[in-house]
């Protein structure tokens, strides 16, 4: 149904999310995770940054059919995120990204996984 390079994408997003979730996990809380500076936080902000560089390039690629799985202010906020971490990065909102982690990543994952679920 879609492209095999639409799938990786989609399969590296997914495993950015997961390697969130482990992160959180061995810190104990998304508020510890984010608050270890030099480790935690900064792989964290790595992966969420990762997750947009996959959705902008579905878009660059014109992976619009995939795409449409996804909810809108999820890409959106994924690539205005990604513009804080990158242009702002001693000034990105924690908050902010423990909403991200805490709402909308489980939303993106399922997506994820119901898109790998239909493409076997």
């Amino acid at each position: 149904m879609f492209s095999q390079k639409s799938v990786e994408r989609i399969k590296v997003i997914k495993k950015k999310i997961l390697f969130i979730e482990d992160i959180v996990k061995q810190n104990g809380s998304i508020e510890k995770a984010l608050e270890d500076e030099q480790n935690a936080r900064a792989a964290i902000l790595m992966h969420l940054t990762s997750i947009s560089e996959q959705f902008d390039k579905l878009l660059h690629n014109g992976e619009l059919e995939i795409l449409s799985k996804f909810a809108k202010e999820d890409i959106k906020g994924s690539y205005e995120l990604r513009n804080f971490i990158a242009h702002d990065y001693e000034g990105v909102d924690l908050y902010i990204v423990e909403d991200v982690i805490k709402i909308r990543l489980p939303i993106i994952k399922k997506t994820t996984e119901d898109i790998l679920i239909n493409e076997k």
